[in-house]
């Protein structure tokens, strides 16, 4: 076996390409867009490589491929939590023990190299991408920008020393008309609280508005969140070009106080259900499968919420999962079923509230560190 440091585009194709040869048999793994994902390990595509390193490797064996994994650096996180944590991602393999040793081992004499003094993951790049190792719920697709993976790589990773550092749950819940309990208490929050919510607005120049409002909103939200990322301009802009084709204006909500921006919510429809259909491939009959299946959507995922602190204890979330549920039960795509993730296992208010909406923990994802000495 030997290990090849991807350089090629030929050894780009064969990166890419490997979840295609361990997935082929696994009917809840989600292809993703080839040339999506091209573009993702671009650096004058993606912004990530502006501010920090990435490395991805191979293990070869006999011209077969039985591995893979990225090393990043994240000069974004350790300036903002002022540390030395060094990530891992993108981790495949076949259930072989050596294989994995020799991935994980070369990811961390590269972080080692680099300075850093811990290796975290697996992040895809990073908290702003897919992130975690699927550790229960396998058998169910995943939900939109969540990952799917093998259930050995557990074992195996934590035979290679790694150990966990956090989980994040997801929670499946039925879209059905919202709880009459839950209406009242929306109307007594929004008039006791003294604040409104809105959809997006569909007009673009008052869009662009409203994407410049929610960025803001995110930056004070959730710095104070576990392993959070502040996101460059750059990255923003490239993370709601990524988004908005598969965005419903009418599931991303902005909530003000007095007319000032105090939080917002963002809900997907499960693109993962068109990217089934695709097999990877947007040519030559892709696109036109994308526009036939997007309408036939039945979930949506709630993949991002944020209030600001001095707004926060006003009931702006629990409105935000009212009109979130609301909105997807009327939509004329008519909704079936819903996840809220991830949540952080020490959230508690937040684990709660995903309990109380009737929220059922379907899947755990799990993040591991490993000391560099």
């Amino acid at each position: 076996m030997q290990v090849i440091p991807v350089k090629t585009k030929h050894d780009l194709k064969r990166f890419i390409k490997l979840p295609f040869q361990l997935y082929k048999d696994d009917p809840n793994w989600v292809p993703p867009l080839i040339m999506d994902q091209k573009n993702f390990f671009n650096p004058r595509k993606n912004p990530y490589y502006d501010h920090s390193e990435v490395q991805l490797f191979l293990v070869e064996n006999n011209n077969r491929i039985l591995g893979r994994i990225s090393a990043q650096t994240n000069t974004q996180h350790n300036k903002f939590h002022n540390d030395k944590i060094g990530f891992f991602g993108f981790f495949e393999c076949v259930e072989d023990q050596e294989v994995v040793d020799l991935l994980v081992e070369t990811a961390f004499e590269w972080l080692r190299q680099k300075g850093c003094d811990t290796m975290r993951g697996p992040m895809n790049l990073s908290t702003n991408d897919e992130l975690g190792l699927l550790i229960d719920g396998f058998d169910t697709p995943p939900y939109v920008m969540m990952p799917h993976t093998k259930k050995y790589y557990l074992g195996l990773l934590e035979n290679a020393g790694l150990e966990k550092s956090m989980d994040l749950f997801a929670y499946e819940l039925p879209v059905t008309e919202p709880p009459e309990r839950l209406s009242r208490l929306t109307r007594k929050l929004q008039k006791r609280g003294n604040f409104t919510v809105r959809s997006l607005s569909k007009n673009k120049k008052e869009k662009k508005k409203d994407l410049e409002t929610i960025f803001t909103i995110y930056r004070k939200a959730w710095e104070r969140n576990w392993g959070f990322v502040p996101m460059t301009d750059k990255e923003f802009e490239h993370t709601v070009a990524t988004i908005l084709p598969i965005a419903d204006p009418d599931l991303i909500f902005i909530a003000e106080v007095d007319g000032e921006p105090s939080g917002f919510s963002v809900t997907l429809p499960d693109y993962n259900f068109v990217l089934k259909k695709m097999k990877g491939k947007l040519f030559p009959f892709g696109l036109f499968k994308a526009l036939y299946f997007k309408n036939k959507i039945k979930r949506v995922r709630v993949i991002t919420m944020g209030v600001i602190k001095e707004f926060q204890n006003r009931g702006i979330d629990v409105v935000f999962y009212h009109k979130s549920y609301e909105t997807a039960y009327n939509h004329k795509q008519k909704f079936t079923m819903g996840e809220i993730s991830w949540i952080l296992e020490n959230n508690e208010m937040m684990n709660r509230v995903a309990n109380t909406l009737g929220g059922k923990k379907h899947k755990t994802y799990r993040i591991f560190d490993k000391i560099i000495d």
